[in-house]
């Protein structure tokens, strides 16, 4: 938000386009397409949650976005379409009204956000009158405070219950108890913050149980958190210990036999989490609870499940909400049509807008039918994001005493032990926070601007031509966005529909199209993948013919695809297909950026398909005159132009974990700039084996940065390679360090290695002196620079660690290239922890340089000051 920088961007832009009309001032289409008095359009067809698009208008373009998921569509909408057509309008609302005549100005959105935040306050106090009494307050008996001193404050009062924890329950497998329902828990915990535990505990009485609450810690905090799970596929019976196998749960919910029965109870204290055992009225009040309406749009079946496709009762989205839920989401759902009869009546009244245009928002209307609809929009939207922590697979977290809701990752887990929100609470699970939550960000969308969203296929969508293009296109078979997306679609239709009845015509989001490589939509792994190079190569064959002729294409790709071990080499499904897709559509990659765009946290995932950063490939289309190259000639170029290519990324900063990926950028530009690359038989190279000549080069490339090595390093690098920080004979560390021209007691006197009874071993960074300091180490090693920074850095962060770099800054290139060098052996070895550690290091080298090379000039300073 800070205005200075963006216009600064915002010059660069306007700028960069005057230099490119005057460039291109003899084009046959100059006064079309290079007008220097007004920006190219822009357009993301793959625009999802709508990020580009929503930071291309802030940056003064006019922002296009189109997607195939309405749910996508209607999020753009709500971003970059509909606030610029109210943008400066003081609120509708009787309550705020009189503030827009006073001092208050209304910029932006800030009148949109306003009117919002009132009608849904309304809808919000008048879902709790309708129905409050499904949430009713929990009393603290004396009876209680006496049996827990912990609330003995709280002794008559009533509390505001924030969840009610459930425990699913299926009947006892044991023929012998086969008429009592048993829980299945995950976790017996309720809250792990130190001196602030609590738990449950099961008192099994006989043939009945009862779930009682404990402060403290448990006596057995494993088993606790164990819960009734015995292992991945198995829980246990609480009243016979039993084996409970999947199986046997899957058959009990999809015959209907699964119930819920409630563990605890979680209320709001003075300024704590208070746990108090769920009281028979508890349950007994959740099961009054009957909605009026369901969705009962077919859910997948393999979700909220475990691998073996499992369905657990789950047929509907309906199924995944429980009784007082869908109450409380069907009421909102029917308070949002009131809502916007309100809106519409006070906007009348208000005498702002247009009251002679009548069209609805649909119909790009603009006056009071046009306004109230948009707060409707809103209204839904926020109802849909309420799903996302209003269902019956949201967990407690006993971390951080919350609940938490279900889609921290784009899937849908089962939960057996669950936690349903108050939603008249006012915390998370309120509808009133999750609408403001949104219209918080509503008050800073841009100003002014145009933007239009819709509803378009990528590979046939018509668009204005001469557009610039970026894009962060499907990640092959990573993520089923259409298959999510229904899980909120459910819920926008009902209310929705009627302003956007094109959008929301279909009653499910349109899945046979999307461009996403899924064999169980096509049939088998050949044919999807079939399906996703052809409507891949389409969509950027349709980009390429309309976008500006001297405007580059820029495609994020953020997706570190699962490899697998072919007679080849290493193989990437996804990129093959993708960078394939990519170059028969006839583009050359000419660039490649690496961005920092993940969160830092995710790079702990070695193994997940996620990048921590995202490689944004610059694309121009290939002239009509490229030529064919011959393999031989096309590995020369690749050996010229890779390696510099490679070492600008490590001076980016590039995580290593990303720079095999970073590397296909500038490998793939050699290759893409040709018509062809042929072998020697005439037919084409494949991408697949460009890749791996790329790759080679890459090795090759890394392991030739040890010439900048010292001996004592190369022969760590060596070793490190055969044993990492493991033991091995002196005899063939002796042999190896004549290769490299050291010696064992030399590397022992450097400070790096163990020897002892024949054995030899790397000193772990953890085990390195605190005290050492490479200013007055006569045998200072690039190897001891690189371990060194990695404890510093784990004891001290990037702050202790920029001290130390600061005293080593001639040799601080070649120690970042080492930990890149170490990160690629451990990576290629499966070594995960090691990895991470070299990884972590380059990750923060640029802050750390940044910090040493400031303290280094402050010093100076001080000392030319005398």
């Amino acid at each position: 938000t800070n205005e200075e920088l963006l216009e600064g961007a915002r010059e660069e832009i306007r700028e960069s386009w005057r230099r490119a009309c005057a460039d291109n001032a003899g084009h046959p289409r100059a006064s079309e397409l290079f007008d220097p008095e007004r920006l190219p359009a822009f357009h993301d067809p793959f625009a999802g949650g709508g990020a580009i698009p929503l930071e291309a208008q802030r940056l003064g373009l006019e922002a296009h976005a189109s997607d195939l998921n309405p749910v996508a569509v209607l999020i753009n909408k709500a971003m970059i379409e509909i606030p610029p057509k109210f943008a400066g309008r003081p609120p509708v609302n009787p309550e705020s009204r009189g503030q827009a005549l006073g001092a208050k100005q209304w910029k932006g959105a800030a009148g949109l956000a306003e009117d919002v935040r009132h009608y849904g306050q309304w809808m919000r106090d008048e879902a709790e009158r309708r129905i409050g009494h499904l949430y009713p307050k929990v009393r603290v008996t004396e009876e209680m405070a006496a049996e827990r001193p912990d609330l003995e404050r709280y002794a008559g009062r009533e509390l505001t219950v924030i969840a009610w924890l459930w425990a699913r329950t299926v009947h006892s497998p044991n023929p012998a108890f086969a008429e009592v329902e048993v829980p299945l828990v995950s976790n017996f915990m309720l809250s792990t913050k130190k001196g602030k535990e609590a738990w449950v505990q099961p008192v099994v009485e006989g043939r009945e149980y009862r779930f009682e609450v404990r402060v403290g810690p448990p006596p057995d905090v494993e088993a606790a958190k164990a819960g009734t799970k015995i292992s991945r596929g198995n829980f246990r019976c609480l009243i016979s210990d039993t084996p409970i196998p999947y199986a046997y749960i899957d058959d009990e919910a999809n015959g209907g036999r699964m119930g819920a029965r409630l563990m605890a109870v979680v209320a709001q204290g003075d300024r704590e989490r208070v746990y108090l055992r769920a009281e028979p009225d508890m349950q007994a009040v959740a099961g009054k609870a009957a909605p009026s309406w369901k969705p009962d749009l077919p859910s997948r079946g393999t979700w909220a499940s475990n691998a073996q496709g499992r369905r657990y009762g789950f047929h509907t989205f309906g199924d995944y909400f429980t009784n007082r839920q869908l109450t409380a989401l069907t009421t909102l759902s029917d308070l949002i049509g009131e809502a916007r009869t309100k809106a519409h009546q006070d906007a009348i009244a208000g005498k702002t807008l247009d009251e002679a245009d009548s069209r609805p928002l649909g119909e790009h209307g603009l006056g009071p039918v046009a306004y109230a609809d948009t707060v409707a929009v809103y209204l839904g939207i926020a109802l849909s994001r309420l799903c996302d922590i209003g269902n019956s697979l949201c967990r407690w977290e006993v971390t951080r005493a919350q609940t938490r809701n279900l889609f921290g990752r784009q899937g849908i887990p089962m939960m057996w032990d669950f936690a349903e929100n108050n939603v008249f609470a006012g915390a998370a699970g309120d509808y009133i926070v999750s609408l403001e939550n949104m219209t918080t960000a509503m008050d800073r969308l841009p100003n002014d601007g145009a933007g239009q969203s819709e509803q378009s296929d990528a590979r046939t969508g018509s668009r204005g031509r001469g557009r610039i293009f970026s894009t962060d296109p499907p990640y092959y078979d990573n993520v089923g966005y259409a298959d999510l997306s229904d899980f909120f679609y459910v819920w926008l239709r009902p209310s929705l529909r009627s302003i956007f009845p094109d959008l929301f015509a279909t009653i499910a989001v349109p899945k046979t199209e999307e461009l996403v490589a899924t064999p169980d939509r096509h049939g088998d792994r050949s044919r999807a993948d079939s399906f996703f190079l052809s409507g891949m190569e389409q969509a950027m064959r349709r980009i390429a013919e309309q976008a500006g002729p001297s405007l580059p294409v820029t495609i994020y790709y953020a997706f570190k695809q699962a490899e697998t071990k072919q007679e080849t080499g290493v193989a990437s499904t996804g990129w093959e297909t993708f960078l394939a897709a990519l170059i028969r559509s006839g583009f050359t990659i000419t660039g490649t950026w690496p961005m920092r765009t993940e969160l830092s946290n995710r790079m702990v995932g070695m193994g997940a398909n996620a990048l921590a950063s995202s490689i944004v490939l610059v694309c121009r289309r290939r002239p009509e005159d490229a030529r064919v190259a011959g393999r031989n000639e096309f590995i020369d170029a690749l050996k010229t132009e890779l390696p510099p290519a490679l070492l600008e990324l490590q001076k980016a900063g590039i995580a290593p974990v990303d720079l095999a990926q970073a590397a296909i950028g500038p490998g793939m530009a050699v290759f893409s700039r040709y018509a062809s690359v042929n072998q020697v038989s005439g037919e084409p190279l494949t991408v697949r084996e460009a890749l791996a000549f790329i790759n080679l080069v890459l090795d090759e490339t890394l392991e030739e940065q040890e010439g900048d090595f010292d001996g004592d390093t190369r022969w760590a690098v060596a070793w490190f390679t055969q044993h990492h920080f493991e033991e091995g004979e002196f005899g063939d560390a002796e042999t190896l360090s004549k290769a490299k021209n050291t010696s064992v007691a030399g590397l022992v006197e450097a400070g790096i290695l163990r020897s002892g009874g024949g054995r030899v071993r790397l000193l772990r960074p953890e085990e390195l002196p605190e005290d050492w300091d490479p200013r007055k180490d006569r045998r200072r090693t690039v190897w001891e620079m690189v371990h060194h920074l990695i404890r510093v850095l784990d004891t001290d962060g990037e702050m202790g660690a920029s001290r130390l770099l600061r005293k080593m800054l001639d040799k601080a290139e070649v120690a970042r290239m080492l930990a890149h060098r170490l990160y690629a052996v451990c990576d290629r070895q499966e070594r995960a922890a090691e990895a991470l550690a070299y990884n972590t290091l380059v990750g923060s080298w640029p802050e750390i340089a940044r910090l040493a090379r400031e303290d280094l000039g402050k010093a100076q300073a001080l000392f030319a000051s005398g």
